[in-house]
C-alpha cells in the first residue's frame, strides 16, 4: 500500500514527508481494517512532524480525521460488516476502568491511545482501528466533505461546550481554520452573536460569508463583550487579549493540543469570575453528538483537496495559512 509516514522530526518547509510502499496491515483481535477514502489534515499532524509534540515512536503514519470502508474483520469481530462506511477520530482506545472513564470523561483516560500517534493513521491507503472506536456513517455522506468533522468538527464542538456556549450568547472565535468554520455554523444555528478574530483578510471574508456578525484582529475590540470565546490558534499571546474581551462570568477555552507559552497578565483580566480552560481530546459521545448536529443543521465544510503523495505540501500550506479552510487528502 501507499503511505506517508513521519520518519523524523523536521520543519514542514523542508517537505520531509515522502510517499512510500509499505505492507498492508492486517487487523488484530478486536480490530477492523479500513480502506481509507479521505483523511483530513490537522495542526496536530504538523506539531507531530515538527517535534512540538513528542511522538511515542518513529516511524508513524499520521492522520486522525479518517473516512473509509471496512474491508476486513479481525478475530472476534462480527460488526460492522465489510463494506460499511466509517469514520475514525483521534481517540483510538481507552481503558474503560479508570475514574475518568467511569465518570464519562474518557478523554482524560491516563491510558488513552490516539490515532496517527500511538497507532498508524489515515495518511495511507489502509489502516486498522479498534472496532469500539469507529463510527458507522450513512453511505450518502461525501467522504471528502465529512473528513474534517472527525477532528476539526468534534474538537470545535467540545470547545464550544467547554466555553459554556449557550443559544443566544455572544461568542468570539480566535483563528479561522477548519474548526472555526464549523463552530461558526453551529453558533449561527444556536442564534449566537459571533465575532471572528483573524489576521487574514481572506479568512475575514470567509467568516462574513458564513454569517459572522463582526470580524477583526485580536487587537481590535468587538462591539460587545463576549460570554464565551475559543482560541484555535496555537499562540499563547492571544490569551490576555481574549480575556480582555470577556464579559463578567465569561469562559475562554483553548482548543489546541499545543500552544506557545502564555504570557503573564494582570489579575483584573480574570477577575469577575472569568474562567480559562483547556480542551483535551474528545469522547466518543462528543463525536456522536457532533455527527447528529451536523445532520440537523446541516454543516457544510469548505475543503481543499490534495493527493496522498502531496501530504507534505498540504501541511506546509496549513502552516503558512494558505488554505481557505480544511485540507483533505483524497486517498482512494
Amino acid at each position: 500500500m501507499l503511505a506517508v509516514p513521519i520518519t523524523k522530526n523536521a520543519l514542514a518547509e523542508s517537505l520531509p514527508l515522502k510517499a512510500i510502499e509499505l505492507p498492508c496491515p492486517n487487523p488484530g483481535n478486536g480490530e477492523v481494517r479500513i480502506r481509507v477514502l479521505a483523511c483530513g489534515v490537522c495542526h496536530t499532524d504538523l506539531h507531530e512532524l515538527e517535534g512540538d509534540i513528542a511522538l511515542p515512536r518513529l516511524p508513524v503514519i499520521p492522520g486522525h480525521q479518517v473516512i473509509g470502508v471496512v474491508d476486513r474483520l479481525g478475530e472476534g469481530i462480527t460488526a460492522p460488516s465489510c463494506g460499511t462506511l466509517v469514520g475514525v477520530c483521534w481517540l483510538a482506545h481507552t481503558c474503560g476502568r479508570c475514574r475518568f472513564c467511569l465518570s464519562g470523561r474518557e478523554n482524560l483516560c491516563e491510558s488513552a491511545r490516539f490515532t496517527g500517534f500511538h497507532s498508524d493513521g489515515g495518511y495511507a491507503e489502509f489502516m486498522t482501528a479498534n472496532s469500539g472506536f469507529i463510527f458507522p456513517l450513512p453511505d450518502s455522506l461525501d467522504p471528502v466533505a465529512a473528513a474534517p468533522l472527525l477532528c476539526a468538527g468534534v474538537i470545535g464542538y467540545r470547545s464550544l461546550c467547554q466555553a459554556q456556549t449557550r443559544p443566544g450568547c455572544r461568542l468570539g472565535l480566535y483563528g479561522f481554520g477548519s474548526s472555526a468554520h464549523i463552530c461558526l455554523q453551529i453558533a449561527r444555528y444556536w442564534q449566537c452573536q459571533t465575532a471572528v478574530f483573524t489576521r487574514s483578510p481572506l479568512h475575514r471574508q470567509e467568516a462574513v460569508a458564513l454569517g459572522a456578525d463582526w470580524t477583526g484582529s485580536a487587537d481590535d475590540r468587538p462591539p460587545w463583550p463576549l460570554d464565551s470565546a475559543v482560541i484555535f490558534a496555537p499562540a499563547g499571546e492571544l490569551v490576555p487579549k481574549a480575556l480582555s474581551h470577556l464579559d463578567r462570568g465569561g469562559v475562554l477555552a483553548l482548543a489546541g493540543i499545543h500552544m506557545s507559552t502564555l504570557p503573564g497578565f494582570e489579575y483584573r483580566l480574570i477577575y469577575g469570575e472569568r474562567r480559562l480552560t483547556s480542551v483535551t481530546n474528545c469522547t466518543r459521545q462528543d463525536v456522536a453528538d457532533l455527527l447528529q448536529l451536523a445532520a440537523e443543521i446541516p454543516l457544510r465544510t469548505t475543503v481543499e483537496t490534495f493527493p496522498l503523495a502531496a501530504a507534505g505540501k498540504a501541511l506546509l500550506a496549513l502552516k503558512q495559512s494558505h488554505l481557505r479552510a480544511a485540507a483533505v487528502l483524497k486517498v482512494s
